[in-house]
């Protein structure tokens, strides 16, 4: 059985999550329920990355622990992915003892063949970021390149990971593995900064006590990017007692993929890669680097007030539709933007009039020519012929956009094939049909074809809209059963009784009303 093992960013654990947060679990969510349905061995990792100094100033201003206060931030967050419908396989914390000792490891032996030495850093640091940056790294300002907030001056003794080495191994093997980052423009991004000349990263702290000790040199912890990225490796049970997951997913395994904003891209294309090369530890992953869910006055910030949570959006207008409108909505790469009057839009018209209304008035003519007993018929025309080569062509397009993580594309194929369904009713007139007994063999061949596209439009979209799906599934009389990416294909169904009564999947939104309840909330 082939494996894929997905992984989200570890979220840092200084607050409440907000629904661009929330798009990176829910992208890989996505991911690796299309891959069991393909039939993938599927490990699904997301988790919380709880060390440093701004944990710990964080915790001070509360009169807590720093343990106490990442302890409530993890269990919220966790929280939030079951409300979400995220089926995530282990949910990692780098305060956890199993991730402690592989970090202090990996940083021993890094120090014992020579990848990492001891030095002294001054430089420029940015808090939030919990990054270093050169001068010619730093904005004309001198505040941070990543957020735009004004750095420290840091001088302390400090262990340094030695980028310089492997600035050109690290060149060469992005230029010889094509899909290594994902999308082109960022990987010339990446390729462009190594470029320009690496320095040795400072990788320990002396100034705070809320990190992982240094084995060999306790006054130091272990710089949290150092920390943070080796969680992909200790979850699988790296340098433990039992390597099985990380032999199984990462060194034998068929597709590896980390998924980070742009916000963190360097750390993940440079620092964990050059990490991996000194530990002699295989690349085995592909880099997908996403986009930003913005507003209309930008970038999320607290302090702005604007930003947005996804139970606030989910509870008002259903999970599934929330989902949908960031998978779809979202091209790879690239920022996407978030307002309500866009997103109610969308849910009239992708999900109210195309989705819903196919399925509820093709159910509803089902149960009113066939008794809701539809059946494979062996009369065709050129309209039905038409929908069988659009399934095809829609199928074969949709599963090579999900296999390359293009949801948006392969989404937008699918609501191609709703449309042609929703078309090909007009075309052949069903009601028409019923009142010629002489055509009842077309009539059934019409209902049998839409019967399929809604089952094969509900196996499409599962990953992105379980409950939807499901819900579908019920009403055509499935039962659990043609649930792979191997019925995706017209024609798998022989018989089937649909329910008697379907539900209204999406009622259709009243903008105007909407907008007063919104407001009446604030």
């Amino acid at each position: 059985m082939k494996t894929c093992y997905v992984t989200t960013p570890i979220y840092y654990a200084s607050g409440k999550v907000h629904i661009g947060n929330s798009y990176s679990t829910i992208v890989c969510d996505v991911f690796a329920r299309y891959h069991r349905m393909k039939g993938f061995d599927t490990f699904f990792l997301t988790g919380m990355d709880e060390h440093g100094l701004k944990i710990e100033t964080a915790a001070k201003n509360k009169g807590i622990e720093p343990q106490t206060f990442v302890d409530s931030i993890a269990k919220e967050t966790s929280d939030l992915w079951k409300n979400l419908n995220i089926t995530n396989d282990d949910f990692i914390r780098t305060s956890e003892e199993r991730h402690i000792k592989v970090v202090q490891a990996i940083f021993e032996r890094l120090i014992q063949n020579g990848d990492i030495y001891l030095g002294q850093y001054e430089g420029d640091y940015c808090v939030p970021c919990e990054a270093f940056f050169t001068k010619t790294q730093l904005n004309s300002d001198g505040t941070c390149p990543d957020c735009g907030r004004p750095t420290i001056k840091v001088k302390e003794e400090g262990y340094f990971l030695r980028l310089t080495k492997y600035a050109d191994p690290l060149l060469k093997y992005i230029k010889e593995h094509p899909t290594f980052i994902q999308p082109e423009t960022r990987k010339n991004e990446v390729v462009s900064f190594i470029e320009q000349g690496l320095e040795d990263l400072c990788v320990s702290r002396t100034s705070f006590k809320w990190g992982i000790p240094v084995l060999s040199n306790p006054k130091h912890v272990v710089y949290v990017w150092i920390d943070a990225l080796s969680n992909y490796l200790s979850a699988l049970g790296y340098l433990s007692n039992d390597e099985t997951p990380y032999q199984k997913y990462w060194v034998n395994g068929d597709r590896v993929i980390h998924v980070v904003g742009k916000d963190i891209l360097r750390f993940h294309a440079i620092y964990w890669p050059i990490m991996l090369m000194a530990l002699e530890v295989p690349i085995r992953f592909e880099l997908i680097a996403h986009g930003w869910v913005m507003v209309k006055e930008g970038k999320m910030s607290k302090s702005k007030g604007n930003v947005v949570y996804p139970m606030d959006v989910a509870r008002r207008y259903g999970l599934d539709a929330m989902r949908l409108y960031l998978v779809k909505e979202m091209s790879l790469g690239n920022d996407g933007i978030f307002t309500y009057d866009r997103f109610i839009e969308k849910f009239n018209v992708d999900l109210a009039n195309d989705l819903g209304n196919l399925v509820s008035r093709s159910i509803s003519m089902m149960n009113k020519y066939v008794q809701g007993t539809v059946r494979k018929s062996t009369f065709t025309n050129e309209f039905s012929q038409d929908v069988e080569c659009v399934i095809g062509e829609v199928v074969l397009g949709f599963q090579k956009a999900f296999d390359a993580f293009e949801f948006q594309d392969g989404l937008e194929l699918v609501w191609n094939l709703i449309h042609r369904a929703n078309k090909y009713i007009d075309e052949t007139l069903p009601w028409g049909l019923a009142k010629n007994p002489e055509k009842m063999a077309e009539l059934e061949t019409v209902l049998y074809h839409l019967y399929e596209v809604i089952r094969i439009v509900a196996l499409m979209i599962s990953p992105v809209m379980p409950d939807t799906a499901t819900i579908i599934y019920d009403e055509l009389g499935l039962n659990g059963r043609f649930l792979t990416t191997e019925d995706m294909m017209y024609g798998v169904i022989d018989e089937a009784q649909v329910t008697q009564k379907p539900i209204v999947l999406f009622k259709r939104l009243d903008l105007e009303e909407e907008f007063k309840n919104l407001a009446s909330d604030v």
